[in-house]
């Protein structure tokens, strides 16, 4: 595979990964507590919807949009996502917001599944599966966004999907052999780098897209897709500066 594939495979594994240890954190929470037949219904449910929403998503936006003006869209959309993703990062690097825990989110979760009420519907606890469904369907609409943006720009779907598929696989893999939430995992300095590679690649697409308004098709970054990794690196500079000013600047205003 070229290394364009392979960067490809490695963002959307990264990606997805982050986001399958947090639907994982919240079905082992609610199979614990409330039983593991609801729980993995709601999983189940949630699966269904989001190949539906993946299979529409991918045929609306390959079909109904030119190449220029679809990575212009899925640039600019990319990089509004993968710009959150850094401010949080950036935040939690420099202490202003706290860190994800695993560990902690479980507790949580399966305090508030003993707190709640007992209710029963088609034999399933309704607890139980709606907080399964809505987890994993939430954290699932992030991968389908990325492997749909990542693969229709990248016109390498497959690989942006096999990318998740495998990071699925290797929660899944995980949670049955260690039946723990993945708190080993360093989840922050994952999300750093998920928002480091989507505001690269968004940029990279976004600009290519501009070249819709010039009618010319898409426009080229000088030395092609090595601009790419250049970007995630201006990227990196730009948000380590802000974690280094970020503290101080809070000093300054609290005096």
């Amino acid at each position: 595979m070229s290394g364009a594939t392979w960067s490809l495979l490695a963002s959307t594994f990264t990606a997805s990964f982050v986001e399958f240890v947090e639907a994982l954190t919240i079905v082992l929470a609610m199979g614990v507590t409330r039983g593991w037949r609801p729980a993995l219904a709601g999983t189940a449910a949630a699966v269904v919807t989001l190949v539906a929403f993946t299979v529409f998503a991918g045929y609306a936006l390959s079909t109904w949009l030119p190449q220029s003006l679809l990575q212009l869209v899925v640039g600019t959309l990319l990089l509004i996502f993968g710009l959150q993703w850094l401010r949080k990062a950036v935040l939690r690097s420099a202490g202003l917001k706290a860190r994800n825990d695993e560990a902690e989110e479980f507790a949580s979760q399966a305090a508030a599944a003993r707190e709640a009420a007992s209710r029963t519907r088609f034999g399933l606890d309704t607890f139980a599966f709606l907080v399964s469904f809505k987890g994993v369907f939430l954290e699932g609409v992030e991968v389908v966004f990325i492997v749909v943006t990542f693969g229709l720009s990248a016109a390498n779907m497959p690989t942006a999907a096999g990318g998740a598929a495998l990071a699925c696989a290797v929660v899944l893999i995980a949670g049955i052999v260690l039946h723990r939430p993945l708190a080993m995992i360093p989840e922050n300095t994952l999300k750093y780098g998920v928002g480091l590679m989507l505001a690269g690649f968004g940029t990279f697409w976004a600009v290519e897209g501009l070249g819709v308004f010039t009618g010319g098709g898409s426009l080229a970054w000088p030395g092609g897709d090595w601009a790419i990794p250049v970007l995630v690196a201006c990227w990196l500079l730009a948000s380590r500066a802000l974690v280094f000013a970020l503290p101080r600047l809070k000093l300054e205003v609290v005096r």
